[in-house]
């Protein structure tokens, strides 16, 4: 899995950031180097009535090929353009979101058909300094939501991503210092057990990010914590090659 998705990167970034333009649907704008997603201002109670709005609409409209995306601001800033193109996306991520967070809006968009769910949530947890027992719980419980609320839905729970180290830029720096990337590494493989007795597919995607002094690449994140668009391009690959599996039920 993870040769197959560093080879199909390597092949894509050679479209993304070349001169010429990405392909992408016709209704989207097409950039050379895709933009990183919104990065509004907004509160935490604002951000909730723009993800309900959002969420009612794709329950009214019933939009086919849903998936939705839930998470914090890895997933909020995905951009558009770089989403996978053969379905509609409803992203309900929120910056600086924790697992207990989101926990307790997934009901936002119970009224949705989708037929993917994408979760990826922990790091903010990390930072905060929320005990890893309490992480583990609060995934547990979202994933027992998801199951009941959308059992024809394929879901899916996605590791948490490495950090920068001692090479991040990111203005919470000394933040990410205080967690070693062996401790999210070891959360990711409670987090694969907790998918396997939810009965959900799990997505390694810490692999495809590391490097070889245990950090995450530095081409693919723009300071440490948040993600560069090459890694965006490495994550699109994975969404595209773990959902082409699940549907041929591997």
């Amino acid at each position: 899995m993870l040769a197959v998705i560093l080879l199909i990167w390597q092949q894509q970034r050679l479209t993304v950031f070349s001169n010429e333009p990405a392909s992408v649907p016709a209704n989207q704008a097409q950039t050379a180097t895709p933009e990183l997603g919104p990065r509004h201002q907004l509160n935490y109670q604002q951000w909730l009535e723009i993800l309900k709005q959002e969420a009612n609409v794709a329950a009214e409209k019933r939009p086919p090929n849903l998936s939705i995306l839930a998470g914090d601001s890895l997933s909020l800033w995905f951009p558009v353009e770089l989403l996978p193109e053969d379905r509609n996306w409803l992203n309900q991520g929120i910056s600086g979101e924790t697992s207990r967070g989101l926990l307790q809006r997934l009901s936002l968009f119970d009224k949705t058909e989708p037929e993917t769910i994408f979760v990826m949530i922990g790091i903010n947890d990390l930072i905060r300094g929320v005990n890893d027992d309490v992480i583990l719980d609060n995934q547990r419980q979202i994933l027992r939501y998801l199951r009941k609320t959308h059992p024809k839905t394929k879901i899916f729970l996605q590791s948490i991503l490495p950090h920068g180290g001692e090479e991040a830029t990111w203005e919470g720096r000394e933040k990410l210092l205080a967690i070693p990337n062996s401790r999210i590494q070891k959360l990711n493989q409670q987090l694969q057990s907790i998918a396997i007795r939810q009965g959900v597919k799990y997505m390694d995607l810490y692999p495809l990010f590391i490097s070889q002094k245990g950090n995450i690449r530095q081409e693919f994140t723009s300071d440490g914590l948040h993600l560069s668009p090459a890694g965006y391009v490495v994550w699109r690959t994975a969404l595209q090659v773990y959902q082409q599996e699940a549907g041929s039920g591997k």
